[in-house]
């Protein structure tokens, strides 16, 4: 029960916020509406103070996340592929790993097509490409590769409070100007882009409280694929009781439609074209760059970056300057 509450809450977030509509998502790559980045790095920012105190007082126990080698070149190549996958997909579908559950939630209709191709890619990266990665990792002696710092603390030669307090002040300077020189939000900001990160804050908090973790989606793509095979292939094993993470979603979609009903001016969604075959392989790149990179927009976006993650800085400075950079040459 406390996975769905919480996954609740972070819909339900989401929804308040407007961040969930495909319409916010697409025009902060495109670089015409800044509502998105205002909200994401208010909530990140602030998430950092949240998951410092709350380690600090033992609420929590999260460590910063791994780097996700998958053997070409470095020891961060997936976060890196991973992460421009992830910004590809979000370009194609206006959606992340997160938003699409509120968008299922609201009756999104691209969202439903982001969920099938989400989906598919979960099943392949369990069943194909997750078990390729680890026989090619397997095959290649890196142990005595240097290792870069998995902490920004540490590479910045820091402490992790002024690590923590450099990367907010930052995210609120960032705030400000995007406030301040770029365009007013459009209508889908029912509240302040800032008031809305905090919203995604006070999920962030329930999660904490509940479940003693963090907030984080694409992985419950991947609990889909391990059912998945499990249940269709013979002779695989004892079949897999993960599912965490699906409820956690579910919630997600429960919250967000009772927001919905509740507050029916939220859940206005601004017509905006995504084909379906765009959605459908838009969500298919960002799962499997999600799993390929270890965590998406919410698990290292907001909860990875808050821990000071190195490879959550990698993962999503990719993510944002390929889809960035799509966004440009395609509109």
């Amino acid at each position: 029960m406390d996975h769905v509450v919480s996954g609740a809450a972070f819909g339900a977030a989401l929804t308040a916020s407007g961040v969930f509509q495909p319409a916010v998502i697409l025009g902060q790559l495109q670089f015409q509406n800044f509502q998105m980045i205002q909200t994401f790095l208010t909530a990140t920012g602030t998430s950092a103070f949240l998951v410092t105190l709350a380690r600090q007082l033992n609420l929590l126990s999260a460590k910063p996340r791994s780097f996700s080698p998958i053997g070409l070149f470095a020891p961060y190549d997936g976060n890196l592929l991973g992460g421009a996958l992830l910004g590809a997909g979000m370009l194609l579908s206006g959606a992340c790993p997160g938003t699409v559950f509120a968008q299922i939630g609201l009756g999104v209709r691209s969202g439903f097509y982001t969920l099938e191709g989400a989906t598919i890619a979960g099943i392949v990266w369990t069943g194909l490409l997750h078990p390729l990665i680890q026989r090619r990792l397997a095959s290649v002696d890196n142990k005595n590769a240097p290792q870069p710092p998995t902490t920004l603390a540490s590479a910045l030669g820091l402490s992790h409070a002024a690590a923590v307090a450099t990367f907010s002040a930052t995210c609120a300077a960032l705030v400000f100007a995007a406030a301040k020189l770029a365009p007013a939000p459009g209508p889908e900001a029912k509240f302040s882009p800032p008031l809305g990160g905090l919203f995604i804050v006070a999920a962030q908090l329930v999660s904490i409280l509940l479940r003693g973790s963090l907030m984080g989606t694409s992985s419950s793509f991947e609990e889909v694929g391990d059912w998945f095979w499990g249940v269709t292939v013979r002779g695989k094993g004892v079949r897999p009781t993960r599912y965490a993470n699906v409820l956690y979603c579910a919630g997600m979609v429960g919250g967000a439609w009772l927001l919905g009903r509740t507050s029916p001016a939220l859940a206005q969604v601004t017509p905006v074209e995504v084909a379906p075959w765009a959605a459908g392989l838009g969500g298919f790149f960002m799962l499997l760059g999600s799993r390929m990179a270890g965590g998406c927009t919410s698990g290292h976006g907001i909860s990875g970056l808050s821990l000071m993650s190195t490879s959550s800085a990698l993962t999503i400075g990719a993510a944002f300057a390929t889809a960035g950079v799509l966004g440009v040459v395609m509109g």
